[in-house]
C-alpha cells in the first residue's frame, strides 16, 4: 500500500505509451460525438454566413407589398385616362395590385407553393 507496487499484479509495472494514450483519448473523443444530440444551427450566425437580416427581409416583404400596389394604382390611372373609365379602371387594377402585392409577400416569405427566384444568379 506504499504506491510502489506493480499495476497488473504480475510484478511488472506497465505505462501507456503515449500513441496509446492518444487512440484511446480519439476513441473517447468519437463516442462522446455519437452520444452528443446534433446541436440546432445558431440563428445568429446564419445572418452572418450570406442569409438575409431580420431588418433586410421585412423590408424586402415592405417593398415587395407596396410596389403591387403602387404598379395597379398607376395602371389604373393610365386605364382610366386611355379608356375614359374614371374610376373603375383605377379601382378594379388598385384591387389587384393589391392582391398581387400580397401574392407577392407570400411567396418571397416562403407561405405559398411558389418557390422565390434568386435575382442575383443566373441560370448557366
Amino acid at each position: 500500500m506504499t504506491g510502489e507496487g506493480p499495476r497488473d499484479g504480475k510484478g511488472t509495472e506497465k505505462t501507456p505509451t503515449d500513441s496509446e494514450l492518444s487512440a484511446r483519448l480519439r476513441r473517447l473523443e468519437t463516442q462522446i460525438e455519437r452520444k452528443r444530440p446534433k446541436a440546432a444551427p445558431d440563428p445568429s450566425l446564419r445572418a452572418r454566413n450570406g442569409g438575409s437580416s431580420s431588418l433586410g427581409q421585412a423590408l424586402t416583404l415592405s417593398t415587395e407589398f407596396v410596389a403591387g400596389v403602387i404598379a395597379g394604382g398607376i395602371l389604373g390611372w393610365i386605364v382610366d385616362h386611355v379608356f375614359g373609365t374614371k374610376p373603375w379602371g383605377l379601382i378594379v387594377l388598385l384591387m389587384l395590385g393589391f392582391v398581387a402585392g400580397v401574392y407577392n409577400v407570400m411567396r418571397v416569405s416562403g407561405f405559398s407553393g411558389a418557390r422565390p427566384e434568386r435575382r442575383d444568379r443566373q441560370e448557366p
